[in-house]
């Protein structure tokens, strides 16, 4: 039987980096196993799901490179399914109708109650099959039903015996059916409750294998029943580790803020290829202990097998610009734009100089290998996109800003650059043709000629023509910059000492 995945986000919000790489697994699997990869969106929680949301999750699975097949599911448009199956079940005999009055409730004291019932029960030896309505007769649960007595639908769980399933992660997995008490399949506004609607939408889709997060674990047993009692073929389990934060507390969107946001990467100036590669290794080891490595190896190279029951950690300061997010992740990326095919890399930044005003139509023509060449000599010291607007504004534009520390350290610290720096611009302009190597054999001579040493200059001469401290070669720079650009900045840079 082929393999049919799925990625089944809920539509409340952005999509966080732990749905984000339960998508990438599910994703790598079906890939290496020559399998579907399907994309269904949860939106019944309808008070709570948005457009806006689910375009966010289609744009984030975009970004990462994540293709689906087939046609998007909205689960929505089954709930006529969902309520027709559990109506089915009570005319099999294996659900029945509860007309126990429904209790006020509100969302924000549903999920409180039901953990304090379910101390409650645990401390008692509560009977989970003590429900008054579990033996009604049929005639009598359909006459009041026919008199429109609201009720809601639960399955008859059996009073004796377990369920269990072998996870791919997590292995063997057993629960008494006495620790699970008759499910809810439809609430008595005949709404179909979570269990039951992707059990029977996991069915119509035909999947043979749910990939998911750890959480999900206790639901499993309960959907296992639920598979049964239908009469369907229970699909494989794969149960995926937590992603913690530093604390150890699970990584969520409502204490940790945006570092769990998928867009905040992409619009942060992370390569999609290279953030793709990070959350690979939360929870999944290659081969050899490889780290870096590119779509089609981690495709050839992918197991559930291989993912470790371990919890991952995301490491980030809550109080550290600079560790915002996890070190890795930026280490990654660095790399990445570092190394990876310029072909590749010049479409992102030249979407970032656009988003920044900077882009010039003459990088895509006259000026395309100027264009090219400054990319390539820029990007080894950049850690994101960001950097090519931010620390390499220099290069495509006279208006950046000036390190003050840098100022305060190449510049002001020796008085005779005031003159001395006017003197090498008007060198600079003299020399034919300005090259990389001409450039630095006129730097050199001018510096012995005036008695100082030729580091000063370069160090000033990069903060005058850069605005940093440190940089490519300064030669480099020069030859970038262009022979006025550089007399120019020479010249301003004297004006501020």
């Amino acid at each position: 039987m082929s393999v049919r995945v799925r990625f089944a986000p809920s539509p409340t919000g952005y999509l966080h980096i732990g749905a984000a790489r339960s998508a990438l697994f599910n994703w790598l699997y079906a890939r290496h196993m020559g399998g579907k990869f399907l994309l269904r969106i949860e939106d019944t929680d309808l008070q709570r799901s948005t457009d806006e949301s689910t375009r966010s999750i289609l744009e984030g699975l975009a970004w990462l490179g994540l293709d689906y097949d087939e046609e998007l599911v909205f689960q929505s448009d089954n709930a006529p399914k969902h309520r027709a199956a559990a109506l089915r079940l009570i005319e099999e005999g294996r659900a029945y109708r509860d007309f126990t009055p429904k209790a006020e409730r509100t969302d924000s004291n549903i999920k409180q109650e039901i953990a304090e019932r379910a101390r409650a029960h645990s401390a008692t030896g509560f009977d989970h099959r003590s429900n008054p309505f579990r033996d009604l007769s049929k005639e009598e649960s359909d006459r009041r039903a026919a008199a429109g007595e609201p009720f809601a639908v639960r399955l008859k769980v059996p009073r004796e015996g377990s369920s269990r399933f072998t996870d791919a992660v997590y292995g063997e997995q057993e629960r008494d059916f006495s620790e699970i008490e008759d499910l809810v399949l439809l609430r008595s506004d005949s709404h179909p409750l979570y269990n039951l609607s992707v059990v029977l939408d996991d069915i119509e889709m035909g999947i043979t294998d749910v990939i998911r997060g750890q959480d999900h674990l206790t639901n499993t047993h309960k959907q296992v029943l639920i598979y049964d009692a239908l009469g369907a073929r229970v699909p494989r389990f794969a149960h995926l580790p937590l992603i913690l934060a530093p604390n150890k507390a699970k990584l969520s969107k409502r204490k940790h803020g945006e570092v769990v946001s998928l867009t905040t990467y992409r619009d942060r100036g992370f390569v999609p290829a290279a953030f793709r590669n990070f959350l690979a290794l939360l929870g999944w080891s290659p081969p050899e202990g490889k780290e870096i490595m590119t779509k089609e190896e981690m495709i050839e190279n992918f197991s559930l097998e291989a993912i470790g029951r371990a919890n991952a950690v995301f490491n980030f300061s809550e109080t550290d610009p600079r560790q915002w997010t996890d070190a890795k992740a930026i280490w990654m990326n660095a790399e990445y734009i570092r190394t990876m095919p310029m072909q590749d890399l010049l479409p992102m930044v030249r979407a970032e100089l656009e988003s920044s005003k900077l882009w010039r139509d003459e990088y895509a023509d006259e000026k395309q290998a100027w264009f090219e060449k400054t990319v390539d000599l820029i990007r080894q010291r950049f850690f994101t996109l960001k950097d090519f607007s931010g620390q390499g504004r220099a290069y495509f534009a006279d208006d950046f800003e000036m390190d003050e520390a840098a100022v305060k350290k190449n510049l002001k610290k020796e008085p005779r650059l005031k003159e001395l720096l006017p003197a090498l611009a008007e060198r600079m302009e003299k020399v034919e043709p300005f090259t990389v190597e001409t450039s630095e054999a006129a730097l050199r001579d001018f510096a012995e000629s005036t008695g100082v040493k030729a580091g000063l200059l370069i160090n000033a001469a990069r903060t005058a023509l850069t605005g940093q401290s440190v940089g490519p070669s300064m030669f480099d720079v020069f030859a970038a910059i262009g022979r006025e650009r550089s007399a120019q900045r020479l010249r301003r840079a004297a004006e501020i000492i």
